[in-house]
């Protein structure tokens, strides 16, 4: 679609959306009223989307479980949440609308990465309440791709069945793809010949990260992008073959990249945070909602793949994930770049963050070959963070493993 297209369906699709919102619920009418919007006719276009209150995960846990819901109760047809493991659980709720939706979407994502119709995808993240699952499902169903609904855990019969069925594309959160090579690794089962596609989400990784999973697999590795409040994995987009930017499905999702401090827009090419406004979607449309992720917009014209959505920097961090230690700040991501350059370091490590008499001590936790020592991994990572965190290196298979998102920064305090 023309770019010039896209800006016309997505001011008609704001101006729906906006609307449905003030009609059909409380809260949003109350926080429009907040920023002296008290008549519907004072709703702005979208040029003027700024002048409308930001939302934030807080508002969504001071209304768990539905108050942002904007249809009834018994016009639900499903539910995925967050894991509310720092604080009330953030739960997003589904009519036919908005499922027809998340396929479209996931869809876009599957086909984007090379995968046809009749390809066999092996969907590895959970089948429950965590969107990851279902959404990867619900899109494969619509790409009419041959679906292998395996969910999580039970590596070895992973491996087996990608095998004996001769698995395409993978679906996974990135960390369990490298339990999967450890596995391979291990001489125990052979190389799957016929997967061709990695689709990952639910965590950053760098590009080193990419690498080595492309290299030890043989496969091209996609970075699939979408949370629980934009109606889950692949709604926002996904990078393409061109792997140069994520490409945000506009018709779907209006994006701003704000200043996190003053709250104002930034011009393309500074990082900032994202703000999503959902423009297609009816049981809980987020509008202005501020993602915590750090991107920054840095193309507009037309992609070498030929799509002309916008396309957005793989996400660098987190503004929630920032991490102070000895005067500096830095995001996990940049310790995983470090780790990633350094060679015989492989992917598996830990970021041990300690008080120790009211000062923070960082160690680094890392599975290596024999050759690489604590110095090695101390010296390249002062080199690229700026301070010196301890390092500690451990041998293969040594360090915990978990089935769904690494756990790679641990609290401990004495």
């Amino acid at each position: 679609m023309p770019p010039s297209e896209i800006r016309k369906l997505q001011e008609q699709r704001f101006q729906q959306v906006i609307r449905w919102a003030w009609n059909n619920n409380a809260v949003y009418k109350r926080k429009f009223a907040e920023v002296g919007i008290t008549k519907e006719e004072q709703l702005p276009p979208l040029s003027g989307i700024d002048e409308l209150p930001l939302l934030s995960k807080e508002d969504f846990r001071l209304n768990y479980p539905l108050g942002l819901c904007c249809i009834p109760k018994n016009e639900i047809r499903e539910m995925h949440m967050s894991s509310g493991s720092t604080g009330s659980a953030v739960v997003m709720p589904y009519n036919e609308h908005d499922l027809n939706q998340w396929a479209e979407c996931m869809a876009r994502c599957w086909i984007m990465s090379g995968a046809a119709a009749g390809d066999p995808v092996q969907i590895t993240p959970s089948f429950g309440l965590f969107n990851g699952g279902f959404g990867m499902y619900h899109g494969a169903r619509k790409a009419g791709l041959f679906v292998l609904p395996t969910g999580s855990g039970n590596t070895e019969r992973q491996i087996k069945l990608a095998k004996d069925l001769g698995t395409k594309v993978f679906g996974a959160v990135v960390s369990y793809m490298v339990r999967i090579m450890e596995m391979l690794e291990s001489g125990d089962i052979k190389k799957l010949p016929d997967l061709k596609i990695g689709v990952f989400g639910a965590e950053s990784f760098s590009d080193g990260m990419k690498r080595r999973i492309e290299s030890a697999l043989g496969i091209e590795v996609f970075d699939i992008y979408g949370m629980t409040e934009t109606g889950g994995v692949g709604t926002l987009g996904m990078d393409c073959k061109a792997h140069n930017g994520i490409h945000v499905w506009e018709d779907q999702y209006y994006c701003e990249i704000i200043d996190s401090a003053t709250k104002k827009n930034l011009p393309d090419g500074e990082q900032g945070e994202l703000v999503v406004t959902a423009l297609n979607r009816q049981a809980l449309p987020v509008i202005r909602f501020k993602t915590g992720d750090l991107t920054k917009i840095v193309y507009r014209e037309k992609c070498s793949c030929g799509r002309t959505h916008v396309r957005i920097s793989s996400i660098a961090g987190r503004t929630d994930d920032m991490l102070i230690a000895k005067g500096v700040n830095f995001f996990p991501l940049q310790v995983e770049r470090a780790l990633m350059e350094i060679p015989g370091v492989l992917p598996q490590y830990q970021i041990i963050i300690e008080d120790i008499d009211g000062v923070r001590d960082v160690s680094v936790h890392v599975e290596a070959e024999e050759h690489v020592t604590g110095y090695m991994v101390e010296k390249h990572l002062k080199e690229r963070l700026g301070f010196s965190p301890k390092g500690d290196v451990f041998k293969p298979g040594t360090l915990p493993r978990s089935e769904g998102k690494a756990k790679r920064v641990v609290y401990k305090n004495n």
